[in-house]
């Protein structure tokens, strides 16, 4: 099996300490479950001048959400979106430095056809495709498949044979068997191989246990989340994360995923968070979200299912950072002193809101030795 990925991929080719990606901009209202007329388009138009800016500015991915239908409510949150591998095709092609990440269902996908296309993928970016592994959990999207989805355990059975057979494909093996007990494959051969002689960056954020072993076995990055109000519980969560990782002989980075509101002043980020995320909420959308979780007051008790009805409005259970870019900055910084390698963040609307952050926030944190300054001419 090939398992060889490069310092240069982990590192997203620059030496910040703490990562910083745009997540969720292909899909239409982005993380933000928000009726706000300003809410993010996810169209193609939109999207490729978004990634254009972000690599102009030195943040370092894009990752997207694998969805292939919306979840309804009134602005059917998330119901257009733009299929990941062709998408990141699409904005490798139009970039010069920002990692891209495919995010892919693996029970929708044969390993081989998949491995293909991120290849392609690879070669378009020169070492720039990530692949972000997802096992799914959307009965409703499996359904509209005719895909029957297995139960938990068997799910991450049937994902480490689906990465073993696509790193295995990567690497320098001709005319090879595979015997598993999802995959039976024979004569398996493949040109050309990952771009540069290294494989992809492959993240996951599998929640469950298994989920867990599955990624710190298998990826070079785990998405995690971050606690709204300890920092030290989060710095312990890494440091757990990272000794099991180490079980299995692999140094892991750990990533979470944020929403920001940034404005001039902490009040301006406060008043505008709250209109777009409580005021302007689609709450029919999140209780749609939540309902397919099985998360209801019968289910979870009133207080923990308002608190997650809370949680979802604001960028699908992701940290608030709200404030004025001094506040902003500092929350990243904790993060990163926490021991977490990097954090997606979101907006209700990118391209308005990433010049802001671009101007204001980055340069504190290059300044705080958390960000290394962009290359000349990125």
């Amino acid at each position: 099996m090939n398992d060889v990925v490069s310092a240069d991929r982990v590192g997203m080719y620059n030496t910040s300490a703490l990562k910083i990606g745009l997540f969720g901009a292909n899909c239409s209202s982005g993380r933000c479950v928000t009726l706000a007329e300003e809410r993010w388009t996810g169209s193609w138009e939109d999207g490729l001048e978004l990634a254009r800016m972000a690599d102009d500015v030195g943040i370092d991915f894009m990752l997207p959400i694998g969805r292939w239908k919306g979840y309804g409510g009134d602005t059917d949150y998330q119901g257009s979106t733009l299929e990941t591998v062709t998408w990141a095709c699409g904005l490798l092609a139009s970039t010069k430095r920002i990692t891209v990440f495919g995010t892919v269902h693996a029970p929708l996908f044969n390993p081989l056809i998949a491995a293909k296309e991120f290849v392609t993928a690879d070669h378009i970016g020169r070492g720039r495709f990530g692949l972000n592994i997802v096992c799914g959990w959307n009965e409703g999207e499996f359904d509209m498949f005719g895909v029957q989805q297995r139960d938990h355990d068997r799910r991450y059975e049937y994902a480490h044979e689906w990465i073993d057979v696509v790193k295995r494909v990567w690497g320098p093996e001709e005319n090879w068997d595979y015997n598993g007990e999802y995959f039976k494959l024979k004569g398996v051969r493949m040109k050309p191989k990952p771009y540069g002689g290294s494989r992809p960056l492959i993240m996951n954020a599998g929640a469950s246990a298994n989920g867990q072993a599955f990624a710190l076995k298998n990826c070079d990055a785990f998405f995690t989340s971050a606690s709204r109000v300890n920092s030290e519980e989060t710095a312990q969560k890494v440091r757990d994360l990272k000794e099991q990782a180490r079980g299995y002989g692999r140094d892991i980075g750990i990533y979470t995923i944020g929403v920001v509101t940034c404005r001039p002043t902490t009040k301006e980020a406060q008043d505008y968070h709250r209109y777009a995320s409580v005021e302007r909420a689609d709450w029919n959308a999140v209780r749609d979200i939540l309902a397919l979780k099985k998360i209801s007051p019968e289910t979870v008790g009133q207080e923990k299912y308002d608190a997650q009805r809370s949680a979802y409005a604001n960028g699908m259970g992701g940290l608030p950072i709200v404030g004025d870019p001094d506040v902003v900055a500092n929350t990243l910084a904790e993060l990163c002193r926490a021991g977490l390698s990097g954090i997606g963040i979101s907006f209700v609307n990118y391209q308005l809101e990433l010049p802001y952050f671009a101007a204001e926030v980055l340069p504190r944190l290059e300044r705080m030795g958390v960000r290394a300054r962009p290359a000349s001419g990125a």
